[in-house]
């Protein structure tokens, strides 16, 4: 019972004051540069992991923050272990370069949330149209990364339960074979405190671990696909095994 109270109080938090944020960010976005209103959408989500903490009983924890890479002009695709909502929160909060989704665009229909996400630098795809969808990616995903921003993706495509492994799609590869970039893969273990689908979270630690840099110049999408997912998957089983017991 007391971990239902919480998990609803984190949640009327974040309906409450992501209303007011919308609207801040929707008044100020023809007015300010693009990379201050992704602070603005940044500080907001700051603000979700955080109060997490007290209200929720969840923290993160980073493992190999060395794999980054340094040079602000490094173009990277991050391609992230997809397990819930919480590392779409996190993972703009842990990077240390400006992050672009590419997702669904019926994601913008969202009251507020959606809408103030419209007014960033993402890349929003029609998935009925996939070869449509893919040049788009690309042809923004290419002007993204010429500005310093990481390209970040979910090659499962969808939240996958805790223990569970979806298909690795090789959308994320692609772009990053065709634009020259380094695939960094991430394994993520949220589902143990923040299940996907579920009104209930749980009190623990989240792990993040960030995988070797992988070139993806001459490779090819499939082959380098395969290599992270077995990185990513042998690092979740790795960092939670209880489920794969």
């Amino acid at each position: 019972m007391l971990a239902l109270l919480r998990s609803l109080l984190h949640l009327l938090w974040m309906g409450l004051t992501v209303v007011p944020w919308a609207l801040v960010v929707l008044a100020a976005a023809p007015w300010v540069e693009s990379a201050t209103v992704y602070r603005m959408c940044r500080g907001w989500l700051h603000q979700v992991v955080w109060m997490a903490g007290p209200m929720l009983g969840i923290r993160n924890r980073v493992h190999g923050w060395y794999n980054l890479p340094t040079d602000p002009n490094a173009r990277v695709v991050l391609l992230v272990k997809h397990q819930s909502t919480w590392e779409t929160f996190a993972m703009p909060v842990l990077m240390p370069r400006p992050l672009a989704y590419v997702f669904k665009r019926e994601l913008l229909s969202i009251p507020f949330f959606g809408w103030a996400m419209a007014k960033l630098e993402m890349v929003h795809i029609d998935r009925q149209r996939r070869a449509e969808a893919f040049n788009r990616v690309v042809a923004q995903g290419q002007q993204l990364l010429d500005k310093g921003i990481w390209m970040i993706m979910f090659p499962e495509g969808t939240r996958v339960p805790r223990g569970q492994v979806g298909q690795y799609k090789t959308g994320g590869t692609r772009l990053a074979v065709a634009t020259g970039a380094t695939v960094i893969p991430v394994a993520v273990t949220s589902a143990r405190c923040w299940p996907a689908r579920a009104w209930i979270k749980r009190p623990g630690v989240v792990d993040f671990s960030i995988g070797p840099p992988m070139p993806a110049h001459g490779r090819d999408p499939v082959a380098l696909m395969a290599e992270v997912q077995q990185w990513i998957e042998a690092e979740v089983q790795r960092l939670d095994p209880t489920p794969h017991a």
